[in-house]
């Protein structure tokens, strides 16, 4: 029990420190763990994002409390957690004392420009991992490119949009399950 907590604190601590960008930046990381680890399957990374992304609170640490749960309980959700979150606060507590000396640095400025289209291309690539390894139904994949073109031609808020998908998979998943 306490190796396998200590493997999630390494783990998340490992995602905290190099997924930068966001929570969804730590989606190749947790893809990763996913098939290195019998800790979650792919299905259950599916289903954490969806969580993830309508639970209030920021999408990386609710997705590292969601797999702490599912690989060991609560304690490996707790472990989880305080681990992707230390490096966040390690990093900005050393930034935040020599600020001044780095904001106007054009070094800087073209490191932070860099990793914002290097994230994005890793979220595109565990999207396509996603689509091809998950069970997508094509209802699902019609609803989602549904929802993609709408969200270019009606700009909302993306929780609108995932708040209806999670609604529409709940009625569909329910009609499936009963057997209509």
């Amino acid at each position: 029990m306490i190796k396998l907590l200590v493997q999630i604190f390494f783990q998340f601590f490992h995602i905290g420190l190099f997924s930068f960008g966001g929570g969804y930046a730590t989606l190749p990381f947790l893809y990763d763990i996913a098939e290195k680890f019998d800790w979650f399957t792919i299905d259950q990374l599916t289903d954490m994002i969806a969580i993830s992304s309508i639970t209030p609170g920021p999408v990386g640490v609710n997705m590292a409390t969601f797999s702490g749960y599912a690989t060991s309980g609560i304690l490996g959700a707790l472990v989880a957690t305080f681990a992707i979150m230390l490096p966040s606060f390690i990093i900005v507590s050393i930034v935040y004392k020599i600020l001044d000396k780095f904001k106007s640095n054009n070094y800087v400025k073209s490191i932070v420009a860099s990793l914002k289209p290097a994230g994005c291309a890793l979220l595109c690539a565990v999207g396509i991992k996603l689509v091809f390894t998950s069970h997508l139904e094509l209802i699902g994949l019609i609803i989602l490119g549904l929802f993609i073109s709408t969200s270019f031609i009606k700009k909302r808020d993306p929780l609108f949009y995932l708040g209806i998908s999670a609604i529409l998979g709940f009625i569909l998943g329910h009609l499936n399950w009963i057997g209509v």
